[in-house]
């Protein structure tokens, strides 16, 4: 629905004949990924096809493998194999000493990324940022149904916060990254101040002409499966350099042996794919991702 929403969107520019192509396919179903690389023969690839929301991803572990890793690797391999100049991997603050099994696929995934971009000619470049305002599932487009249906506005917890940019910072920055890349980075953006949620609501329900606590209340419900109060951007044992760009960071991260991160990955995807428990799955997973420790979660036993 999404894809179709923006072919009605983009169809109405003049230069939307000739230079725009919409496929629908599967990122994990190599034959398809392949058919449109043969195609088409693309310069440059931005990979932001993911499951991205926390709770529905604790209760289905599988498919975030399967989708936000595997899928990964189908796309990183054929822009290899097809030689691609560039591949932009689209990761998040979540990756970041992850308590959820989001979060821990998009590590993984950046782990598997960083693994790919010794193979060939490809430049393979990772961002790394926080939450987009009006994106599909963000927390802006919630708010927004629940004023209009004069409903009271739903928090998870009062003191969660979280760092947010608009969907233009969002694009610019990709786009300067991709450039500014020479293969192998992570790059972090500056997201600013943390915004807290709480305020957000606040702030909305202001702007719509109300009164918070008089006519729309603000109720929290409770800390989801795996949710943080507070998103981090670099890990602990991670550090930034500068770019020249002033609000783009290159991360340093942590080594690791090739050898056993490619053996847990490809133990991953296997039992994704193979009748694995959504638990040994998520062991495997902790195993490959060590800093992943659960929270308010079924998985936290594993720690």
């Amino acid at each position: 629905f999404p894809s179709h929403d923006m072919v009605l969107e983009l169809s109405k520019s003049k230069y939307y004949e000739n230079n725009v192509v919409f496929v629908v396919g599967d990122v994990t179903r190599a034959n398809r990924v392949e058919e449109v690389f043969q195609l088409y023969q693309p310069n440059a690839v931005f990979h932001a096809a993911a499951y991205k929301h926390v709770p529905m991803m604790e209760a289905n572990a599988k498919e975030a493998v399967r989708v936000n890793v595997e899928g990964t690797r189908v796309v990183a391999e054929m822009a290899v194999k097809y030689q691609a100049e560039k591949f932009v991997f689209i990761s998040t603050d979540k990756a970041v000493n992850p308590t959820n099994v989001m979060g821990a696929t998009k590590r993984a995934a950046e782990m598997l990324v960083q693994l790919v971009s010794t193979k060939g000619k490809t430049q393979f470049i990772t961002t790394r940022f926080g939450n987009v305002l009006g994106s599909n599932g963000s927390v802006i487009p919630l708010f927004r149904k629940q004023l209009e249906n004069r409903q009271n506005l739903t928090v998870t917890h009062r003191d969660v916060v979280r760092y947010f940019m608009t969907i233009p910072e969002a694009c610019q920055l990709v786009f300067q990254a991709a450039t500014l890349g020479n293969g192998g980075e992570i790059f972090v953006f500056d997201m600013g101040e943390p915004v807290k949620i709480y305020d957000l609501a606040v702030k909305m329900i202001k702007l719509s002409g109300l009164t918070p606590g008089r006519d729309i209340d603000i109720v929290e419900t409770g800390l989801r499966p795996g949710e943080k109060l507070f998103e981090e951007l670099l890990s602990d044992k991670e550090n930034t350099l500068p770019t020249p760009h002033p609000k783009i960071m290159v991360a340093k991260v942590q080594q690791w042996k090739e050898k056993d991160i490619r053996e847990q990955l490809d133990t991953l995807c296997y039992q994704a794919s193979n009748g694995a428990s959504d638990m040994e799955l998520v062991g495997t997973l902790k195993g490959l991702v060590p800093e992943f420790k659960s929270q308010n979660s079924v998985y936290s036993q594993l720690d």
